[in-house]
This record gives structure tokens, C-alpha cells and sequence, in this order.
């Protein structure tokens, strides 16, 4: 039986360099986009603790759901704040088990991979310029106006490119909680307070892996009714678990839900949800 732990893993998800660039064909075709509009495959780079026993690592379903829309590439003229989300494995049993993820944006040291980019916008810009070239017939009129589709090739190049030369590549990177219970609150402070910690300039007073060792093996589920407090990097964390004389556990702020879907729409999910109707939600 599950001995009541705070959290079962730890993950790592994001660009395997051995591997390089795949795309991801989950995303379907994408190649009429730029490279760096391109999705590619992310992969989960490790894991801790490698398995438990009453809940055992499904790598697939981990790996597409801390990342559903793979790997993203971006330079330093993007905007690159950290995006927190969580999500719901179910097992065949009924059984579930809650994922908190934290993607953010970490700058590509590798050499094979910046050139692998470089390399697909040259091949992207000379297929465009290939399907975009004016007949040989129409060039002297299209020099003429100074309206030539050989402007627009430019503006391509120069609009969401990359240039090794001079440009920095970013791509995503995922740290992710694997936990029995759906403690939101308490799993986004966690994992920010990670990521400051890798980020800031300062190290953390203690090495980033006894954090990581103290949420997977010291750090215990509260009771039912009762609240917990344990140390993150930076401040306390606190999570309440309800009585079973409460409602379940709902860690998520209700105002979010207003503020994606509106008022009108949440008064008649509210009013389809007691007139029993079926409700299917639909995400992008």
C-alpha cells in the first residue's frame, strides 16, 4: 500500500541533444511554418525516484501531458515566462494519479542543435524562395513597382528567424510533480521556488537536491482534516487537506474558471450540470 507520501516523483522533461530535433507528430504537419514555429518531440530527461510500486511510471503518458505541445524554440526577442499547468492521469482501474507542471525557457548550449536550426531556416527560406519566385517574364515589372515577392522573402528571413551568428536560442524545459492528491497550491510554490533557485544568481542555502529528497521521502500527506506546513527553498508551504465530512478536495481558484470562460458561460455549465446534461469541454 502507498505509505501516504506528499509526492511519488520528480521529472524532468524537455530536448535529449543525443536524439537532436524530431518533430512531433502528435502536433500533426507543421513544415509551412518557420523552424522556430515548428513543434518538436520532448522527451523525459530523468525521473526520482525510477518507480515506486503502488504507482508505476508511465513514461508516455508523463512525457505528452508535461508537455503537451512539445518542445518550443524561441530567441531573445521573445517573450519567455514560465507557464504553470496541471493535468490527470486515470488508470484503467479508476485510480488517479495528478501531475504540476512548470515549463520555462533555458538557453541551448549545444552547438549541433543551434546548427541543426540554422540549417532548417535555410532550407525553409530556399523552399520559399522556390515556390514564391516570380516568372522570369514578370521580373521587370515586378523590379519596376518595387512590389516583388522577393521583398516578402526578406521580410520572412528577418520576421521570427534565427541567425547563429547572432542570435541566442532558447528552448523549453519542464520540472514536474507526480503526486497521489491534488495539492495545486502547494506543488506551483514548490516548483517555482525551484526554478528561482536554478535561475538566481545566488545559490539556494542548501544543494537543490535535498529539496528535491525532502518533498519525495519526508514530506507526508496531511490527514483528512488536518493542514501541513513544510519548508520549500525560499518560505514555508502550506497545504489543507479536508475532513471526509467536507467536499473533496478542489484546489484550483474559482475565479480562473470565470475569467476562461465568462459569466453567461459558467451560469449554463452551472445550469446544464443540474439539469444533468452531458458537458464536453473542449481545449485547445
Amino acid at each position: 500500500s502507498a505509505p501516504g507520501r506528499f509526492a511519488d516523483y520528480f521529472v524532468i522533461c524537455g530536448l535529449d541533444t543525443e536524439t537532436g530535433l524530431e518533430p512531433d507528430e502528435l502536433s500533426g504537419e507543421n513544415f509551412e511554418q518557420t523552424p522556430l514555429r515548428r513543434t518538436f518531440k520532448s522527451k523525459v530527461l530523468a525521473r526520482y525516484p525510477e518507480n515506486v510500486e503502488w504507482n508505476p511510471f508511465d513514461q508516455d503518458a508523463v512525457g505528452m501531458l508535461c508537455m503537451p505541445k512539445g518542445l518550443a524554440f524561441k530567441t531573445q526577442a521573445d517573450s519567455r515566462e514560465p507557464q504553470f499547468h496541471s493535468f490527470i492521469i486515470t488508470r484503467e482501474d479508476g485510480s488517479r494519479t495528478f501531475g504540476f507542471s512548470l515549463t520555462f525557457f533555458e538557453e541551448v548550449t549545444s552547438k549541433q542543435i543551434c546548427s541543426a536550426m540554422q540549417t532548417l531556416y535555410h532550407m525553409h527560406n530556399a523552399e520559399y524562395d522556390i515556390l514564391h519566385t516570380p516568372p522570369t517574364n514578370d521580373k521587370e515589372s515586378c523590379s519596376s513597382t518595387g512590389d516583388c515577392n522577393g521583398t516578402s522573402v526578406s521580410k520572412l528571413q528577418r520576421f521570427n528567424s534565427y541567425d547563429i551568428s547572432r542570435d541566442t536560442l532558447y528552448v523549453s524545459k519542464c520540472i514536474c510533480l507526480i503526486t497521489p492528491m491534488s495539492f495545486m497550491k502547494a506543488c506551483k510554490k514548490v516548483l517555482e521556488q525551484l526554478h528561482q533557485a536554478v535561475t538566481s544568481p545566488q545559490p539556494p542555502p542548501l544543494p537543490l537536491e535535498s529539496y528535491i529528497y525532502n518533498i519525495l521521502y519526508e514530506v507526508p500527506l496531511p490527514p483528512a482534516g488536518r493542514s501541513l506546513k513544510f519548508s520549500g527553498v525560499y518560505g514555508p508551504i502550506i497545504c489543507q487537506r479536508p475532513s471526509t465530512s467536507e467536499l473533496p478536495l478542489f484546489d484550483f481558484p474559482v475565479k480562473d474558471v470565470f475569467e476562461l470562460l465568462g459569466v453567461e458561460n459558467v451560469v449554463q455549465l452551472f445550469t446544464c450540470a443540474l439539469l444533468e446534461f452531458q458537458i464536453l469541454l473542449y481545449s485547445q
